[in-house]
């Protein structure tokens, strides 16, 4: 289900973008004022991989995030953030059909901490002309699609001493993610807003939980780690008004 939302993102905002950003340079030419927000957001950071081969609410763990946005158009806004949360995973608490622990899992008894950096641009598709000064309420869902890069430091570790020594491990690397997701925006005023949003990073490591390049009978190395962002954010926006080029080209008619 995750993988399928996430391609509807990935497709519902690049055919929503080339649709917008055909028209941007039109659009340009009548609009009189641009809108950018700075904003702050608090949530909660989660992990899927080996450890975890399904999304659990009990693997959430702080994080908080940092953005800024810029409207291109109407419906398409370009956004940057930076994103800091903790990860965490444990066989222990995988349920299997029969509501115990999975015999790999329990075999396995491994754990898994750390934390991960993020830094992404992304272009977000807002259904509803977010700042449209006609409208009375000032709200849009979003979807939104991108490109990060991210630092993961983590520690796994085992209770079965049988595994030995070397199935112990820690380490950070560097990778590239895809974000994807969904969000609502609020504006409580001229210039606060809230927003909820949620998210998952598609990667192209196996390395979160440092387990694939372990026996291929206790993990699957062709499945790549995947990490998610859920959270609410409160932003400004700051507003530009343009002057229209009749104006512009007389500044006597300003007078």
């Amino acid at each position: 289900m995750i993988v399928n939302a996430f391609r509807y993102a990935f497709l519902a905002c690049l055919v929503q973008a080339g649709n917008a950003f055909f028209c941007a340079s039109a659009q340009a030419q009548i609009e009189t004022q641009s809108t950018s927000e700075l904003g702050l957001g608090l949530g909660v950071t989660n992990y899927r991989g080996e450890i975890s081969p399904q999304y659990q609410f009990g693997n959430n763990r702080p994080a908080i995030t940092a953005f800024y946005r810029r409207d291109v158009s109407a419906p398409i806004t370009l956004r940057g953030s930076f994103l800091a949360g903790l990860l965490r995973a444990d066989d222990a608490n995988v349920t299997g059909e029969g509501g115990g622990v999975p015999p790999l899992q329990s075999y396995r008894g491994s754990n898994m901490k750390g934390s991960v950096l993020e830094a992404a641009v992304a272009m977000e598709y807002n259904f509803m002309d977010y700042h449209a000064r006609k409208q009375k309420v000032h709200f849009t869902p979003y979807l939104f699609i991108g490109v990060g890069g991210y630092y993961a430091n983590t520690r796994t570790q085992t209770a079965n001493q049988g595994l030995g020594p070397d199935y112990n491990r820690s380490g950070g690397h560097f990778g590239i993610a895809i974000p994807a997701g969904a969000g609502v925006k609020y504006a409580l005023s001229q210039h606060i807003n809230l927003g909820l949003e949620v998210g998952v990073r598609k990667t192209f490591s196996d390395k979160l939980d440092n387990l694939g390049d372990q026996d291929p009978l206790l993990v699957n190395p062709h499945d790549n780690d995947w990490y998610y962002y859920s959270g609410l954010s409160v932003s400004y926006t700051f507003y530009k008004v343009h002057c229209p080029p009749q104006y512009k080209n007389n500044k006597r008619l300003l007078k």
